[in-house]
């Protein structure tokens, strides 16, 4: 599809990738490349507190705060250290609880990814850890699913693709297949099927390839910084 582009899951998650590299701010980065990529498609409430810096944390539970942690699962090796990086990156905004629980879970099932665990013994310390409801199978949803931007809408759903899924791409085939706020949905289970599966590499140059010139070098220095 030539005319798929990047979106604001995209922009936002390398504005996290770029405040771990060089020790910023999260909630001035997060503005920063908002100025930047001002039409990349933001939810309303995010937009007006990006664009205002004198405004604080406004108790969003918005799946945004999940959307943008992938980096934080690379940049640290224990969970303590990628639980309280979460929380940081999302109460600048996102300080309502589940906002925060969402990111955090995803973090912490891209670490584990990462660490090798198997699918069952992640989730099960996702479920244990944040209560989270994985009792359903994506084909019990498909039918009736809508746009859900919430976390407690659209988190869950992601660890279900994640479970089902073969392999990365079909991991994102599944988040999509279901509807509602795909990119987003797509982006939080793939921070897990990238480090679980490994990403192949026509998937990545073709990626890069639709990113500009400063995202494509945030994320170069971000994988030179943290190889894994």
């Amino acid at each position: 599809q030539p005319a798929s582009r990047f979106t604001d899951d995209t922009v936002m998650a390398l504005a996290v990738a770029d405040a771990l590299i060089h020790g910023r701010d999260f909630a001035a980065n997060l503005r920063r490349f908002c100025l930047w990529y001002p039409r990349a498609g933001y939810g309303a409430m995010f937009k007006a507190w990006a664009l205002d810096d004198t405004r604080g944390p406004y108790q969003s539970f918005g799946n945004g705060s999940a959307m943008r942690v992938t980096a934080v699962a690379h940049a640290f090796e224990t969970a303590d250290e990628v639980l309280a990086a979460a929380m940081a990156s999302a109460a600048v905004s996102h300080d309502h609880p589940e906002g925060i629980k969402g990111a955090q879970s995803v973090a912490l099932a891209a670490l584990r990814a990462r660490q090798g665990w198997d699918g069952p013994d992640i989730l099960e310390e996702v479920t244990d850890r944040f209560g989270y409801d994985l009792g359903f199978d994506l084909d019990d949803i498909r039918a009736t699913y809508s746009f859900d931007a919430t976390c407690q809408g659209s988190v869950p759903q992601a660890f279900v693709a994640f479970r089902e899924a073969r392999d990365f791409e079909h991991c994102l085939r599944l988040a999509v297949s279901i509807g509602g706020d795909s990119d987003t949905i797509a982006c939080m289970a793939g921070s897990m099927a990238g480090p679980y599966f490994g990403v192949p590499a026509a998937i990545i140059a073709e990626v890069q390839g639709r990113l500009d010139d400063r995202l494509r070098g945030v994320l170069a220095l971000f994988m030179q910084r943290y190889p894994s």
